[in-house]
Parts: structure tokens; C-alpha cells; sequence
């Protein structure tokens, strides 16, 4: 087994760092909602989320090292560009674009060359449940449109779609130059263990 790089290490530390976070909002979403299929599905979502977390925690360990603090993540400066969410239209709305921004993220890293079993495996747990994260909340948002009004909810998801754009353009910059780098460092250290 190779040893994690630093770079490889914060990464798998932020993933494990904004599962907790969505877990602890959808979470407190969950205990505050009215009974009927949103609080049930949302407690659901809450659930997935948290076991999210410790799949990373489990996975890091597993390649012989433990997640960093890393005191922010990518949610927080979400919040501060979108905007906190003022009713559930709206916090719908932002965590279906939050949602497909991390399956596209995973799918990303799977693309990693040589990229260990364990963190293939672990974003492959995932990435079943990401995508019924985007069912739900796509199903929970169309069944709002008549309360909402179908323009306003469209209207709302580009809004929060320019948002993820921004924050993804700035804070994750340093993510991407971890990914980058860490793509060029598997590829060179499989070469080296090749003998090429």
C-alpha cells in the first residue's frame, strides 16, 4: 500500500469534512420539518450524510492515516454567496445544486489513474446514494411547484447554480491544484513502482 500524500490526505479530509456539515444541517432540518415525505426523506438524506463521514474517516485510516481539521468548508463559503435559504423551496433548491456538484466531484476523482481500492470503493458507496439525494430532492421540488410557483423555483435554482459557479471558481481552486496534483503524483508514482 502507498502511503497518502499531503494532498491526498486534505482531500479526503474535506470530503469528510462536508459530509458532517450536511449532516448536521440536513439533520437539524429533519428534527424541525412537519411530518409527511419531505421530513421522511430528509432524514434519510441526514443519515446517508453522516455515514458519509465516517466511510472517510474509515478510508483514511485504512490507508494508514487519520482526517485533518480543516475548520471550513466548501458549504460555508456556499452559504455566503447564495445566501441562506429563507424557506424549504429554497433550501430544496440549493442542496439539489450542492448535490450534483459533489457527484460530479466524486466522478472526478474516480478518474483519478491508479487511484487506490479504498478510495474507489469509497466513492462508489457514494455515489449510489448521491444520486437518490438528486431523485428526492428533484421529486420534492417539483411537488412544490404549485405552492411556489414553477418560474420562482427555476428562477431560484439558477440563482443558487451561479452561486455554486462562484465559490466553486475561487475556494476550489486550491482543491482542483490538490486533485491536479495529485492525479500527476499517482501516475508518476505508479510508473516508479513499474520500474519504468
Amino acid at each position: 500500500m502507498t502511503a497518502l500524500t499531503e494532498n491526498e490526505r486534505w482531500v479526503l479530509s474535506f470530503y469528510r469534512s462536508s459530509e458532517i456539515n450536511g449532516s448536521l444541517f440536513f439533520g437539524r432540518l429533519a428534527k424541525t420539518l412537519p411530518p409527511g415525505p419531505i421530513q421522511h426523506d430528509m432524514t434519510k438524506h441526514f443519515s446517508d450524510e453522516g455515514v458519509h463521514a465516517w466511510y472517510w474517516t474509515s478510508c483514511l485510516r485504512k490507508l494508514g492515516s487519520e482526517p485533518l481539521r480543516l475548520d471550513e468548508t466548501y458549504q460555508d463559503r456556499y452559504l455566503v454567496a447564495a445566501g441562506l435559504p429563507v424557506n424549504l423551496m429554497e433550501i430544496l433548491a440549493i442542496t439539489l445544486v450542492f448535490e450534483r456538484r459533489v457527484i460530479g466531484q466524486y466522478a472526478l476523482h474516480r478518474g483519478v489513474p491508479n487511484l487506490q481500492e479504498e478510495i474507489r470503493d469509497t466513492i462508489a458507496r457514494i455515489m449510489d446514494d448521491e444520486k437518490w439525494h438528486i431523485s428526492w430532492v428533484s421529486e420534492a421540488l417539483e411537488s412544490l411547484k404549485p405552492e411556489y410557483g414553477a418560474d420562482r423555483v427555476e428562477a431560484t435554482l439558477r440563482r443558487f447554480h451561479e452561486a455554486d459557479q462562484q465559490v466553486y471558481e475561487s475556494i476550489l481552486r486550491e482543491h482542483s491544484d490538490r486533485l491536479e496534483e495529485l492525479m500527476r503524483n499517482r501516475s508518476r508514482r505508479h510508473r516508479e513502482s513499474d520500474g519504468r
